[in-house]
């Protein structure tokens, strides 16, 4: 989570912006569709807004760990005392923005720190809703010291706790490609064009335009490019997913850098794998143990696997029941913690399982039944055991019959699961 924000109150944010960035994806979506140039599949629009959901549920629990916090920063390091005002919270956006682009940077260039970020660029897309997919596992922050000008000048954390939602909220419109060049404003803040290019594998624009809000700093630092208009940008990652399970692939790169440090008969591999540039691999893995990688965009495939319209259709009615059940757990998270602290945790399993399950239902793969079915029995044990769903019963008492429902519904969909895995 957000390091300066409570549980409580980064639920009660992600209320208000959770369905302001659905209705904004959905309208981004129709747009397409009237104007005949639809960026948003269906499959890929559910599989961004699923990772959207099981980042905001990682980070409400706070399972996110700062090495260095900001507030022993301030209270041990800070040159001077300024009080909250419009220039400190203008400092404070600055010094977000300067951090923001190094660790973005630094995410791209190096094997370890690429599976924190490969979530956001595994969409062969670009839209609204690719803006959504964030990461999971990211459980040590450990570039809080780009920070520092802040804590120098002995910016607040409480002003810090404010802006940080907003700096990054305010990097989700430029995920379009509904928006041409801008003109002037391309000179100063980052712009769709600009973004664009980022999230782009062409040779001409891979690891450019690393800035979050302002542009200035990928032009100070070297590492900007311009949109070519004779270059069109074809999005994704090197080594594609080639799925649409968001948990599947924010551990992809993790998982064969693990398996390549293994492998490999090196020593000093083993070790050096880690901090290696991103995609680098030990020679003799490399050749005993080759993985999918684009050479050429030309005989390059979008992830399109068949699958019936009711398995798409059956897929958003389960990211819509996902969006109503962790809009309970945000809403209810301080009356859920105090009656057990361990409780959220349990809801926050229950919805990785939820999301793990319809998103392995949407690649086709057969584990996706018994993920449901582990999922199913967690809830009826729970019931069972607690007698009821994390408050569910005494919090909407104008539904009598919400713990038989949850029951049902959960019941049916590990159903309709199995048919659609064994038909």
């Amino acid at each position: 989570m957000n390091t300066f924000l409570t549980m409580e109150r980064y639920g009660e944010i992600l209320l208000v912006a959770m369905p302001a960035f659905l209705l904004l994806v959905l309208v981004e979506k129709c747009y397409g569709v009237l104007i005949k140039k639809d960026t948003l599949p269906l499959m890929d629009m559910i599989s961004s807004l699923s990772s959207g959901i099981t980042n905001a549920t990682k980070d409400v629990l706070g399972l996110s760990f700062a090495i260095i916090s900001y507030k022993w920063m301030v209270g041990n390091w800070a040159l001077v005392s300024i009080p909250s005002g419009l220039i400190t919270y203008f400092i404070a956006f600055m010094a977000l923005d300067f951090s923001g682009y190094w660790v973005h940077r630094i995410a791209h260039r190096y094997n370890v720190f690429w599976n924190n970020h490969i979530i956001h660029h595994s969409s062969e897309e670009y839209n609204l809703a690719c803006a959504l997919r964030q990461s999971i596992s990211v459980f040590f922050k450990i570039f809080t010291f780009f920070l520092l000008p802040a804590a120098f000048l002995g910016v607040p954390p409480n002003v810090i706790a404010i802006v940080t939602p907003l700096h990054l909220f305010a990097q989700f419109w430029y995920h379009t490609r509904h928006i041409g060049k801008m003109g002037f404003l391309e000179k100063i803040i980052v712009t769709p064009s600009h973004h664009r290019v980022h999230h782009a594998i062409n040779k001409e624009y891979i690891d450019k335009n690393f800035s979050n809000i302002f542009i200035f700093w990928d032009k100070w630092f070297g590492t900007f490019q311009e949109e070519l208009p004779q270059v069109t940008p074809v999005y994704g990652i090197t080594r594609p997913a080639k799925t649409w399970n968001p948990i599947r692939i924010n551990f992809s790169h993790l998982f064969l850098l693990i398996k390549d440090a293994v492998r490999t008969k090196s020593i000093k591999d083993k070790f050096t794998i880690w901090f290696q540039p991103t995609g680098w691999r030990p020679l003799d893995v490399i050749e005993k143990y080759p993985v999918e990688k684009i050479e050429t965009l030309e005989t390059y495939h979008k992830y399109n696997p068949t699958g019936s319209l009711f398995v798409k259709y059956w897929s958003f009615f389960q990211l819509f029941i996902t969006l109503l059940l962790v809009s309970h757990l945000f809403g209810n998270i301080a009356s859920i913690n105090q009656q057990n602290p361990y409780y959220i945790y349990v809801y926050g399993v229950f919805v990785l399982l939820q999301v793990y399950s319809f998103t392995d239902l949407m690649d086709g793969n057969s584990s996706a039944p018994w993920i449901e079915l582990l999922k199913t029995l967690l809830v009826c044990g729970w019931i069972y055991f607690t007698g009821d769903w994390f408050l569910a019963k005494t919090i909407y008492t104008s539904v009598p019959l919400i713990l038989p429902i949850i029951v049902i519904y959960s019941c049916l969909s590990t159903l309709i699961s199995f048919l659609i895995s064994f038909r």
